[in-house]
């Protein structure tokens, strides 16, 4: 058998009310030089008799016992034998022309490491629910590399069953790791922390379902507390590194507790800024809450400070970076965005 340019991993458990459809989805694609890799994780429905069930060469399947999402992950990448992983869930569909797009970008610019695509939510009980709605369209907003990393430590920018990887570079990084939040954000931010380079192609090329049993909605992993322990832990070995003074803009529940986790990381805020007047005057982790006012006489105190601006909504979000403007401070460079 010859080896493929691109190899599909698709992990699944129990899956055989939408795997057909996934599987179909893949076999259509325009780019034909692709094997799909199909992780069975211990199913106990007709999940297997429909794997035996498909006729296309192509499909590889691998039967392990129930070891949850990340092992199988792992699992079937050691199998993947293209150059490049497509990575694909089992609830999800593709356009046709999904591989084609995502591979004209990743072999036009070998610095590219990860190529992912717009999506276009469905769900086929009920309603898309508004949050996964809004996060869809906040994603498909984030086209470019700078978009990407300078959004990156608000949510995870890229959806994972979108994307395309180089093989040697995903193993080399250290493949899928277990620290006790989402598998697929903690790689986009290894890719950054390493300075890799993303892209997304400007097509909705992946059907993303929403469903109640989404991994986002049942596996604690992907709690806000466990989201925020990820970019606490990235920003203190990245960002926030050779800083000497930690600005907190937003002394709200989310302010509170990501300087929580950034504390017991070794970084603790000179001082938190907020807009609310009961808050302004007051002290948080035994630092002082200013006003927006007072944050440039702050600022000029401390020798190569850096900014976090951690609020949750998007409408104060973009209000922020217009004060941050008019006082000359440079998104990336003085201030990041973190929710």
């Amino acid at each position: 058998m010859s080896t493929p340019l691109v190899s599909f991993l698709l992990p699944t458990r129990n899956s055989g009310a939408t795997l057909a459809g996934a599987l179909d989805s893949l076999e259509e694609q325009t780019e034909r030089d692709h094997e799909v890799v199909v992780v069975d994780d211990g199913s106990t429905d007709g999940t297997a008799a429909l794997l035996e069930s498909r006729g296309d060469p192509r499909l590889r399947v691998l039967r392990i016992g129930h070891a949850g999402l990340l092992a199988a992950l792992n699992r079937g990448l050691a199998e993947c034998r293209g150059r490049y992983v497509a990575r694909m869930d089992a609830d999800d569909l593709c356009r046709p022309e999904r591989l084609e797009g995502q591979l004209e970008i990743a072999e036009a610019d070998g610095d590219v490491s990860v190529v992912g695509t717009q999506v276009e939510v469905f769900s086929t009980e009920g309603e898309v629910a508004e949050g996964f709605r809004l996060y869809a369209e906040w994603q498909n907003s984030l086209l470019c590399h700078e978009e990407i990393c300078r959004e990156i430590f608000i949510e995870s920018p890229i959806a994972h069953p979108s994307a395309l990887l180089r093989r040697e570079e995903l193993l080399a990084l250290g493949a899928y790791e277990e620290r006790g939040w989402a598998e697929d954000y903690d790689l986009w931010l290894r890719y950054h922390a390493a300075g890799r380079r993303f892209a997304k192609v400007a097509a909705p090329l992946l059907r993303w379902r929403d469903h109640p049993g989404r991994a986002t909605r049942t596996d604690g992993r992907y709690s806000v507390e466990n989201f925020l322990r990820a970019k606490a832990h990235y920003l203190a070995r990245g960002p926030l590194r050779d800083r000497d003074g930690l600005v907190i803009w937003g002394a709200g529940r989310t302010g509170r507790r990501l300087s929580k986790h950034l504390i017991r990381a070794g970084h603790e805020p000179v001082c938190f800024i907020d807009v609310a007047p009961h808050r302004i005057g007051g002290t948080l982790r035994g630092v002082p809450v200013l006003a927006a006012g007072e944050l440039m006489a702050c600022w000029s105190s401390q020798r190569r400070p850096i900014l976090l601006a951690a609020v949750a909504s998007r409408g104060a979000r973009a209000l922020i970076r217009d004060q941050l403007a008019d006082m000359g401070l440079m998104e990336v460079e003085d201030y990041l965005c973190v929710a």
